[in-house]
């Protein structure tokens, strides 16, 4: 590996971030209550390490099955209202104003319908994750040429025909954009989720350590839900580069 792509590595930007915060603390006398010391920060996650690996496994699990449904749920829509404008104009501007409520209060009424319990944690992620997958799925779609529909039409191409060789190549980039948008805000869903009550969950970690003002676990807290983002989107933007080679730039 070259200087240059060492430099422009992400594990790069991680170091020296971590590097500054190492010497910028002490040397700036920043009290700890805005940003305590690295080793201090290290020191707390190693001490809570099972319940940290138990919160970021039960929070992943959370986030993941919350964005797939998510997912599956706005590809749907997307197409669905692409396939019926009288389908768009109906239920288009109920699901924007959907959008508006804020999360606390569509979570509360989650858990009075579910419970505490997985299921409620995966739904509020599924409201967070549907939107930006149905939006770009249905923006996809639109950007298909129509000089090519009509040319595959005049061949005979039927509806399914017309969808898997050229609609849905078109709108696969749209669609991985959403879904990348998605998996952050699925993320925030499960944590926020956690907060109605749980014992499992860095959302959980993270309302206890605000409540005993655990500044260090705080910023332990935030470095795991960066990674488990970090992780996820990792993962959407492999896939991307395996899958939708046809990419724009």
């Amino acid at each position: 590996m070259s200087l240059q792509s060492a430099v422009r590595s992400p594990y790069a930007a991680v170091l020296i971030v971590a590097a500054l915060w190492l010497v910028c603390v002490p040397l700036f006398s920043i009290p700890p209550r805005y940003l305590p010391p690295l080793p201090a920060v290290i020191a707390d996650g190693v001490s809570v390490w099972p319940d940290l690996a138990a919160g970021f496994w039960r929070t992943l699990v959370e986030t993941v099955l919350g964005f797939l449904a998510g997912s599956l749920l706005g590809i749907t829509f997307g197409i669905a209202f692409a396939a019926s404008k009288t389908l768009e104009r109906a239920f288009f501007p109920i699901f924007v104003a959907l959008q508006t409520v804020p999360v606390i209060a569509f979570g509360a009424i989650v858990v009075i319908w579910f419970g505490n319990t997985i299921l409620a944690k995966v739904v509020i992620a599924l409201y967070l994750a549907f939107f930006p997958v149905a939006v770009n799925t249905l923006r996809g779609l639109e950007q298909a040429d129509p000089q090519r529909i009509a040319l595959m039409k005049s061949f005979g191409a039927s509806r399914l025909t017309l969808f898997r060789k050229l609609l849905l190549p078109t709108a696969a980039p749209n669609i991985l954009i959403g879904m990348k948008l998605a998996v952050a805000l699925s993320l925030a869903g499960a944590v926020v989720g956690e907060w109605f009550g749980d014992t499992v969950g860095l959302g959980v970690m993270l309302l206890q350590a605000l409540y005993f003002e655990l500044i260090p676990r705080v910023w332990v807290l935030i470095i795991a839900c960066g990674a488990l983002g970090t992780l996820l989107y990792g993962a959407l933007a492999l896939l991307e580069r395996r899958f939708v080679w046809w990419r724009p730039d």
